[in-house]
């Protein structure tokens, strides 16, 4: 990374931060002690080999799980026993390993269902489908971003699985999110999907903030601003692809030694191992 990036990158606003964070589940310690800072505007990836606490660690963000203790602050404020619901309001908006679409909605539809939140409609059931083309504008436009909008009308259960993550992402953007946390965007996907979605990714962090997790190493070095590496529950390292590569810490527990070096840039880094 150049000089002039590095200060640009120093010099924007930490949007997310966590302080010693742990969470023991009866004695086995899942997370244990993990400090990371989330820049506003970046593209943050969390990676380590399996059992590392990654998803984990996503859960406490969300607060599907609580922490047994330390604690978390979005945009400067303590958010550590805030509900999900809470969470959400604030902007902070999570996809899943899984892909999450209705499958017997169309492509529109699944979009429409998430811009429903922003006008308070989400429940009102018994007014007619009609009431809500006014957001078909904006789902399109959605689409658009995605390059979904030749699928609108066909049915999600029926799109690729690469193209259904695309989805998922237009869905995850009709939430307005302020920070995007990925879990795993790319996993079971084959070579062509991964580009796609990869630079679907990039082209969408255009001015949100995204916490990811991912297991293709070749995804994190192409478009990751920051990396912070989990082990055994803890981070053993942090900073820009090239720096973190050639960590010996980093390098063994991909690797299983350090004598064999990880790939040091995006065009020949390999898969690394999933969550």
């Amino acid at each position: 990374m150049a000089l002039a990036e590095e200060v640009v990158l120093e010099a924007r606003e930490i949007i997310l931060e966590t302080h010693s964070l742990v969470k023991d589940f009866n004695g086995f310690i899942a997370v244990d002690g993990v400090s990371v800072r989330v820049r506003q505007g970046e593209i943050h990836a969390l990676i380590g080999p399996n059992g590392a606490g990654k998803t984990t660690f996503f859960n406490l963000l969300t607060k599907f799980l609580q922490p047994t203790s330390g604690t978390i602050f979005y945009r400067g404020r303590n958010i550590t026993r805030e509900r999900p619901a809470d969470i959400a309001r604030r902007g902070v908006v999570r996809s899943f390993q899984i892909c999450a679409v209705f499958p017997h909605l169309t492509v529109l539809e699944n979009v429409r269902v998430a811009l429903q939140r922003n006008l308070g409609t989400s429940f009102y059931f018994w007014r007619s489908e009609k009431s809500l083309a006014n957001l078909d504008p904006r789902a399109m436009d959605l689409l658009a971003q995605v390059h979904l909008e030749n699928h609108a009308r066909t049915t999600a259960a029926d799109l690729p699985y690469g193209r259904k993550r695309a989805l998922e992402l237009a869905t995850t953007l009709a939430l307005d999110p302020d920070l995007m946390l990925l879990d795993e965007p790319t996993q079971g996907m084959g070579h062509e999907d991964v580009s796609h979605v990869t630079q679907l990714i990039k082209q969408v962090s255009a001015n949100r903030t995204v916490l990811m997790v991912e297991h293709n190493m070749s995804v994190v070095a192409s478009i990751a601003d920051t990396i912070s590496v989990l082990q055994r529950g803890r981070v053993i390292a942090a900073g820009p692809y090239a720096e973190v590569s050639k960590n010996p810490q980093v390098i063994e527990a991909y690797m299983g030694t350090s004598s064999v070096a990880l790939p040091s840039t995006a065009s020949d880094a390999l898969p690394g191992t999933a969550s």
